[in-house]
């Protein structure tokens, strides 16, 4: 069994932002979407306005 591909290293899923105007950024990629979701929803939970969202790296 091969180890260490990107397959296997590289972060799967993006957690992203957009704000009150619009601007969507990327605030940071992980390995796994439960991973994700737990960022997205400590950002959500600080009471901000922006909008935080889950998608896989493309």
């Amino acid at each position: 069994m091969e180890t260490g591909s990107p397959d296997e290293v590289a972060p799967a899923w993006v957690v992203w932002r957009q704000d009150d105007n619009g601007n969507q950024f990327e605030v940071t990629r992980v390995p796994s979407r439960e991973e994700a979701d737990r960022v997205a929803a400590t950002m959500e939970a600080r009471g901000h306005k922006q909008t935080y969202w889950v998608s896989p790296v493309r």
